[in-house]
């Protein structure tokens, strides 16, 4: 087992990745150094990662438990983009106060505003512990002792620690990484530009270039007078960091080194030929159908009441980023050929195993297995991704039947133990944020829409909803009806919501999908697992001279690459940075998803740019060649030196295929220039106090 280990790791940190591709664990940044600073890096692989003194990333956060952030302040502030923060933005605002609209800067520590459950997490340390996870494991079926394997890590990481640790599998588990994380719980919202700044564009650029958005927000962690996480309370203190970020506003050029560090989410890079044109043909058009229906609701409902756009803004830019994205992908896969040139890496894999005895015990058949694998049961994938547009990303009503269930299963239980007042004190909670951003009109329109598409696609047949009946009579779609159904809730209570139309309707057809296609979904899912873990053992061992590296996994990445325009098809060429006039002319075409406000136009015929133009140009945007994906928005963007650039928010619509399919010559990460954020807080907004907590390197 040693040597195996031995031989997996060494192959692992031979195999440098030459180009652009490739998302690396910090921990082994060393073997990436020389590489790097070919490419203009002027730090060393300790300032980017190291466990016994402060680095760069002691300044990056996990935001959220999805997005990235980093601090630039040694008093704890902290920067991600615009849509991540946007939650706490529309939870903030009302008619009174539209943040989103207007946006908000806190002019002292007493104004900036909680979020009760934001985090924001940093890594300590990342630690190699493949060889302790399979210490006396032979055979693929010893999950329990996998497990009890790394419960054993975890305690030994943490111990005597207020740390918290995870061990993390790369490589469908020819690896395992211990992460151990310090989490702050005490997370403050100090402010964010309008929309018309934050999300400019709207869904007609979302994903495009060229780019003129300002994808910020700012936030600050506070913690304990001894420094260290604490749960919420006005005795914190603002963080003070191991390391906080410098901001570089020194001139770029066509060339620079970049450098992303972050959490990227998840990639598949490795899926069987057969399964990628499933998701091309089948899965992903069928969801992006979903959710144009729920959009064509939403969007004409948003267009015609202030109140709708305050309540459904935070929604609607969650279903439709993925919606845009999804589009985006199918046609860079196809315009790539992305399944053929799949093959084709299949047939040399097969054809490499094939030429020796023991490759070919070992690996001969994988590739005909996993093809063959996702022929037969690739349907359960797709009812998997169906049953989440429908009960997770579908009508909203649903969320808060999941939510009373709990009381509804649990009641005698809860009465027993006393704390039956206080379950329905924490639901009547629920319910007054839940129904602050609910419109039952547009969920009943989209419960229409959405049960007809999913039964015709599942099973091919019609379904309607009584939707007059659940808006008029569910306790779950009006306010007043389900405050009065958690007051009075008694034993009787579980068996009387039974006969309601919204509970019923939602309960019998989630149970059916839990009880047909769960099951069935997780064998497939776990049987592609096992060949996927022998195919890339058999890529790493069958292949030292390419490139390889662990598909993203939400764990903390490094990619490099350089400030660089692209030519992603014929015709097409893209400069590799926007500037404010391209703001402009955006605001000039009509287009409403391009509106500003006066201030910006003042500020542009002025020609204001303070100190952050660049030949008297006001940098907005710049594209790198950065192999990023989803988590790693809010992502810092570094120079050479390891000052920040700007603030990763997106990709060109061209790049999302590198979820599955990285092409170096196509595929672009988008950023907001960090000088554009400065001006914007300083020149347009006034809050040049928070520039004054950072450090400016010219």
């Amino acid at each position: 087992m040693k040597k195996i280990l031995s031989l997996l790791l060494g192959i692992l940190l031979l195999n440098t990745v030459l180009a652009d591709e490739g998302m690396l664990i910090p921990s082994l940044i060393k073997a990436f150094e020389s590489d790097m600073k070919a490419k203009g890096m002027r730090l060393s692989a300790e300032d980017i990662y190291s466990v016994n003194s402060s680095s760069l990333k002691d300044a990056i956060f996990q935001f959220g438990g999805g997005c990235t952030a980093e601090v630039v302040s040694k008093k704890g502030l902290l920067l991600t983009n615009h849509h991540c923060g946007y939650s706490q933005i529309q939870s903030h605002s009302s008619l009174e106060n539209n943040y989103i609209e207007n946006g908000y800067w806190a002019s002292n520590l007493d104004e900036e505003l909680t979020n009760p459950g934001l985090t924001a997490m940093r890594i300590v340390r990342i630690e190699n512990v493949t060889a302790q996870v399979l210490l006396g494991i032979t055979s693929e079926l010893q999950k329990s002792e996998i497990k009890a394997n790394i419960e054993t890590i975890i305690e030994n990481a943490t111990k005597g620690t207020h740390y918290t640790a995870d061990v993390k599998a790369f490589n469908y588990g020819n690896e395992y990484y211990l992460m151990v994380k310090e989490t702050f719980l005490d997370v403050r919202f100090v402010g964010t530009p309008p929309n018309s700044i934050g999300k400019f564009g709207g869904d007609t650029d979302n994903w495009v270039w060229p780019r003129h958005t300002g994808d910020f927000s700012v936030f600050r962690i506070y913690a304990g007078k001894d420094n260290k996480p604490a749960e919420y309370s006005s005795d914190n203190k603002p963080y003070s960091p191991l390391h906080h970020l410098p901001i570089s506003m020194k001139d770029r050029k066509n060339g620079d080194f970049t450098m992303v560090y972050g959490f990227p989410g998840s990639t598949e890079q490795h899926v069987c030929s057969s399964y990628l044109e499933q998701i091309i043909t089948e899965e992903r058009p069928s969801r992006i159908r979903m959710r144009d229906l729920s959009l064509s609701v939403i969007d004409k409902a948003m267009k015609n009441s202030e109140l709708i756009r305050i309540q459904y803004a935070s929604k609607q830019a969650r279903i439709s980023n993925a919606w845009k994205k999804w589009i985006g992908q199918i046609d860079g896969l196809k315009r790539l050929d992305a399944v053929r040139l799949k093959k084709e890496t299949e047939q040399e894999f097969t054809e490499r195993a094939m030429s020796n005895d023991n490759w070919k015990q070992k690996y001969g058949e994988t590739v005909a297995k996993m093809n063959a694998l996702s022929d037969e049961f690739f349907k359960y994938e797709y009812q998997y991704a169906m049953g989440i547009e429908y009960f997770y990303v579908g009508p909203e009503y649903f969320k808060l039947i999941r939510s009373t269930n709990d009381l509804i299963s649990n009641y005698a239980k809860y009465v027993e133990e006393g704390k039956i007042d206080e379950i329905k004190e924490k639901m009547l909670k629920t319910s007054e944020g839940f129904f602050k951003n609910y419109n039952q009109e547009i969920d009943m329109e989209i419960l229409s829409l959405l049960t007809q598409e999913y039964f015709s696609k599942i099973d091919g047949a019609k379904s309607f909803t009584a939707t007059s009946v659940i808006a008029s009579k569910s306790v779950f779609t009006c306010q007043e009806r389900f405050n009065q159904f958690i007051q009075k809730f008694n034993k009787k209570s579980a068996k009387k919501v039974l006969k309601d139309a919204g509970y019923s309707h939602y309960t019998k057809h989630y149970a059916e999908w839990i009880a047909n296609v769960i099951p069935n979904y997780r064998s497939f899912s776990q049987s592609m697992d096992v060949l996927l873990k022998n195919y890339v053992a058999g890529k790493l061992e069958m292949f030292p001279d390419k490139k390889h590296w662990p598909d993203a996994n939400s764990t903390l990445r490094i990619t490099f690459g350089q400030l660089e325009g692209s030519s992603p098809a014929d015709g097409k060429v893209y400069t590799e940075h926007t500037t404010l006039d391209g703001i402009i002319a955006k605001y000039n075409s009509g287009n409403p998803d391009f509106k500003i406000k006066p201030r910006m136009l003042e500020l542009f015929e002025a020609k204001d740019y303070g100190g952050y133009a660049q030949d008297n140009e006001l940098w907005v945007c710049f594209s790198g060649s950065n192999h990023t994906t989803g988590g790693n928005s809010g992502s810092p963007v570094l120079d050479a030196d390891g000052y920040l650039m700007g603030l990763n928010f997106d990709r060109s619509w061209e790049s999302t295929m590198s979820d599955y399919m990285f092409d170096p010559n196509r595929c672009r990460n988008i950023v907001v220039d960090i000088r554009y954020v400065l001006w914007v807080i300083d020149k347009y907004s006034n809050a040049g106090h928070l520039i004054e907590e950072m450090e400016l390197k010219k």
